[in-house]
């Protein structure tokens, strides 16, 4: 190709030769694709739990206080388990006396020393009697008037055993002292003075309020789990043991109370708990992580992995909870699932798994 130009009154000529650089045959290009790196793992079947969740305060199945019910002489009694006074936080048995009062004067009046020896010579005058009247010696009159002695003296005698008790404070269910007013030993207290605090927590009780919406899944019975902040590792058993029929105007609510079994006394009386109340099972279904799942304007999908290449799949879920969920459609057993690296994957991505 020939090129002029003018320069100074003068014509050039130039020869331009084209140069070609050839970057190779476009027929023999190849894909440069990077695969995407993926974690798969394998499609099973397993049991899946649904659960309601709600929350609440745990407070113990049984509490009391005790009063003295006679004035008298304190003095706090020892925890045979430790040879201590008893202090808080112990444990009692059902029938220990954890106080005991002294009042010599009251009980030189009830006397139960003399009413014990009336009740016994009563009863060898009514057998007397009884043998006499058997024999015709005495009338049937006789042998009734010392029957009835025999009764009135076991009554005196009952009598005095109730009011001496009333010197002794004794725990009417096995628990925890979880409140002792501080009185010395030796000092003088009055009737109806605060003695102790008793609670049972082996079994707590909470109150919980229930969508409107679930009035007919759940049912008395039911079970429940019980898990708590301090006890990560520890999932306590509950069952529904009360339901209100009755939904709040203001709330949409039913009331309901839960039973929870407490071994070991690890959850605490005031602890603030959750509870997941199993209303639907599956012993055998297809379940993944809900972390997995990618949601669009077509639907629930996921991805699975065949011959290094990725495949869209819609999927049809079913019972779920907080981490799982179950495929009801979408998915077979033993197919490859990614479960990371997925956010960026399309129909068709080629992939290299890292791990299974």
């Amino acid at each position: 190709m020939k090129f002029k130009f003018k320069e100074s009154g003068k014509w050039f000529f130039v020869l331009l030769i084209p140069i070609m650089a050839a970057c190779g045959n476009q027929g023999n290009q190849v894909n440069s694709e990077l695969a995407i790196p993926v974690s798969v793992s394998d499609v099973v079947k397993k049991p899946i739990v649904q659960f309601i969740s709600t929350t609440g305060t745990a407070t113990a199945a049984s509490q009391t206080t005790l009063n003295t019910e006679m004035p008298g002489i304190y003095f706090l009694m020892k925890n045979p388990k430790t040879g201590n006074p008893f202090k808080l936080g112990d444990i009692v048995e059902k029938g220990q006396v954890i106080i005991r009062l002294e009042n010599p004067e009251t009980e030189n009046t009830i006397a139960i020393k003399t009413k014990k020896l009336n009740l016994d010579i009563s009863e060898l005058e009514f057998q007397k009697q009884k043998s006499l009247y058997e024999k015709g010696g005495v009338t049937l009159r006789e042998m009734k008037n010392s029957e009835v002695a025999l009764a009135q003296a076991n009554t005196d005698y009952e009598n005095a055993k109730i009011q001496l008790a009333k010197f002794e404070v004794v725990a009417p269910f096995k628990g925890a002292i979880v409140d002792l007013p501080q009185v010395t030993n030796g000092t003088r207290v009055v009737t109806s003075s605060a003695a102790v605090t008793l609670m049972d927590y082996s079994k707590l009780l909470m109150e919980i309020n229930l969508p409107e919406k679930n009035i007919s899944t759940i049912s008395v019975g039911q079970d429940v789990d019980i898990t708590n902040y301090t006890l990560p590792k520890d999932t306590l058993k509950a069952k529904i043991n009360e339901l209100s029929p009755v939904v709040s105007t203001e709330t949409r609510t039913f009331k309901g109370k839960l039973v929870i079994d407490n071994p070991g006394l690890k959850l605490r009386p005031g602890m603030f708990v959750k509870a997941d109340i199993e209303v639907a099972r599956r012993d055998s279904a297809i379940v993944i992580s809900k972390e997995i799942i990618v949601s669009g304007n077509r639907g629930k999908t996921v991805f699975i992995v065949e011959k290094g290449a990725t495949r869209e799949r819609i999927i049809t879920t079913g019972l779920e909870n907080e981490t799982s969920v179950e495929v009801i459609e979408g998915l077979k057993k033993n197919e490859r699932v990614v479960t990371k690296g997925f956010e960026t994957l399309r129909n068709n991505s080629k992939v290299k798994i890292i791990n299974q």
